[in-house]
């Protein structure tokens, strides 16, 4: 199962935007075509509000709830989250529910460096698979930011990489393709142990900087 987290907003009490879930329509097509053959289903997160809200965090709480809805409904199986931008925040901080194998995060919104302020947690994500993609040309969330918090779970989660995606911004629309096909190895790979792609594979074999600075080549999954 794969539950799929759009972007949001830091403060909000408004409902969630339908732009925001068309936004992950392509990825939830790709990863459900890719899985169709192993039985992979995949679902998007129904929000009860946009904003992330501080302490509250609310999308990371949805997440919650709609991992256990996932353990109540289908039982014992492996779950991949999947998000964008506030979105993939939440997929990270969730990780820590048991079901979860692997996370997937498409420019994740992170908090900016505050030394009066807890980091980013991590902790929760060891034992999963992570994955972090950032566009080196992203306005809207520092690929920075992804990059430190990838260099601090990846301390004591050797099963974490990030790969780069060259000029390109938030939505990821410049490669999309690439993208797309990355996000269905790596979900494919992480659910069903099948072999990654070379370059998934050499990504989390490699040490920092190199492992979480990959680039996404042109071309990546084409035939």
């Amino acid at each position: 199962m794969v539950l799929l987290l759009p972007d949001g907003e830091a403060e909000s009490g408004r409902r969630p935007s339908a732009l925001s879930y068309a936004a992950m329509a392509p990825l939830g097509r790709a990863l459900a075509r890719a899985g169709r053959s192993e039985g992979l289903l995949v679902h998007r997160v129904r929000y009860r509000t946009r904003g992330w809200n501080g302490a509250d965090a609310h999308l990371a709480a949805d997440a919650t709830w709609a991992a256990e809805e996932v353990v109540r409904r289908h039982g014992d199986v492996p779950l991949c989250l999947a998000g964008h931008g506030m979105g993939g925040r939440a997929a990270l901080r969730a990780a820590g529910h048991p079901a979860v194998n692997s996370v997937l995060a498409l420019a994740p919104w992170l908090p900016e460096d505050d030394r009066t302020a807890a980091p980013e947690p991590v902790a929760q994500l060891n034992g999963r698979r992570v994955l972090i993609v950032h566009g080196t040309n992203d306005r809207a969330t520092d690929p920075e930011l992804s990059y430190r918090l990838a260099e601090r779970a990846k301390k004591s989660n050797r099963d974490t990489c990030r790969f780069e995606v060259h000029s390109d911004g938030h939505a990821l629309r410049q490669y999309q393709d690439e993208v797309l096909a990355l996000a269905a190895d790596f979900v494919l790979g992480s659910m069903y142990a099948r072999h990654y792609a070379r370059p998934v594979a050499d990504a989390l074999a490699a040490p920092p900087p190199l492992g979480l600075r990959m680039p996404l080549a042109a071309g990546f999954g084409g035939r």
